[in-house]
């Protein structure tokens, strides 16, 4: 099968846009958490989030085509167009050249805007771009059509795993000889009250009110839940062929993803890490390597009691005694957790990590939960060789994703 490497990202986040911004925001910190600007929060449990507050869409839409496009569309256009531009992309065969997206909801924000208007105005002031701003594919369709791409074209929704998915398909994709070249990645936006009242109804959002940089704290035995975030994060991925006949700048190699599902529970991993396990160990299979070949897992790690303890459970599972000499880290203490479009931003931080020969922090951690006694990185970024990293998405209705990359060697 075809060689696949990675020759472009771009990533909006809570923490930065932009790869050197996002690299310092989660290794230096302070987190992007905050109190929830964008809506009254006053009457909800969990009053925090971490939000982008410097977008601006008019970098990358006209004015009359920003107000057709969700803003987790808005989001996602912008880390495509970043990456490719960090690709050096100039031409395309735009017939070899795909998109594959993730995101966990899509265009919450169109839908409930227009249910405000149908219940106060009537169905004849209904926007007639309420479907196309709202369904999850739209941002793959809006990407095709910026850069005229008529390869696949796929839009995977398994909630907080659905961008890692993503980048498992484009991998798939290229190895497969269907395109020679993947727009990959995902998005969210879904900072609203309706997301906030269902999440708050679950108890799974952290309640930190008073202390919001220090809310997101996985693997902390202080930890009540997670923090929410927005963002999105493309890579370009390439056949290696393809990459070296034009002359590219080859960032990093993708070389294993395994993905499964824990067929346990609506929202609740499995107690036991049994899904994680064997999306890990798939991956590891799809990689050729040994457990011991691994120097670094981005976790999941979401700042939630039962999920973090699953995945150290997992992770133990897998490595066995080698569990206790690589580095674990979770970037959602930097970024909150950015739902669908975790996946492919934690991916790039993976990336970054290999460039900079650095581990990112876990932020926050003060005082290991019970069960998790792993190397967590805590609070300071930490000069290391790394080589190989897996990267871990696990998402609600126990559908799991893992990929493992690698620096690149020709």
């Amino acid at each position: 099968m075809e060689r696949v490497v990675v020759t472009g990202m771009g990533v909006v986040s809570p923490v930065g846009h932009g790869l050197e911004e996002f690299w310092r925001g989660i290794t230096k910190g302070p987190s992007g958490v905050g109190l929830v600007q964008c809506f009254d929060a006053t009457d909800f449990p969990s009053r925090i989030a971490a939000e982008i507050g410097d977008f601006d869409p008019l970098r990358y839409f006209d004015r009359k085509d920003v107000r057709h496009a969700d803003r987790f569309v808005q989001l996602a256009v912008a880390a495509a167009q970043d990456a490719v531009e960090n690709a050096g992309l100039t031409t395309l065969d735009t017939e070899r050249t795909g998109v594959a997206f993730g995101t966990g909801i899509g265009g919450l924000t169109t839908l409930t805007e227009q249910y405000d208007i149908l219940r106060d105005r009537g169905p004849s002031r209904v926007s007639p771009f309420l479907i196309p701003k709202m369904i999850a594919n739209m941002a793959g369709g809006q990407i095709a059509m910026r850069f005229n791409l008529r390869g696949p074209n796929v839009t995977l929704v398994t909630a907080c795993a659905s961008s890692g998915n993503a980048l498992g398909d484009a991998l798939r994709t290229i190895q497969h000889g269907e395109a020679d070249v993947m727009l990959t990645g995902g998005s969210e936006a879904v900072i609203l009250p309706i997301a906030f009242a269902g999440f708050c109804a679950m108890k799974a959002l952290s309640t930190r009110n008073d202390d919001p940089t220090t809310a997101s704290r996985p693997f902390d035995q202080g930890r009540d839940g997670f923090v929410m975030g927005e963002g999105a994060g493309f890579l370009v991925f390439e056949s290696l062929a393809h990459a070296q006949a034009r002359g590219a700048n080859i960032l990093a190699e993708v070389i294993g993803y395994g993905r499964s599902a824990d067929a346990y529970h609506m929202v609740e991993p499995e107690p036991e890490g049994a899904g994680a396990v064997l999306a890990m160990q798939r991956a590891l299979g799809d990689a050729g390597l040994q457990p011991e070949a691994i120097d670094y897992i981005n976790a999941h790690g979401t700042s939630t009691p039962k999920g973090d303890l699953a995945e150290t459970i997992a992770i133990k599972k897998v490595f066995g005694e080698h569990a206790y000499r690589l580095a674990v880290s979770s970037t959602k203490s930097a970024t909150g957790h950015l739902l669908g479009a975790a996946g492919a931003v934690e991916f790039i931080a993976s990336i970054l990590a290999i460039q900079h020969q650095t581990l990112p922090p876990t932020l926050n951690l003060e005082s290991p939960g019970d069960g998790c006694d792993l190397d967590y990185v805590a609070n300071v970024p930490r000069p290391h060789p790394v080589h190989r990293v897996m990267s871990n998405a696990f998402g609600f209705g126990g559908q799991n994703a893992c990929l493992i990359v690698e620096d690149f060697s020709s």
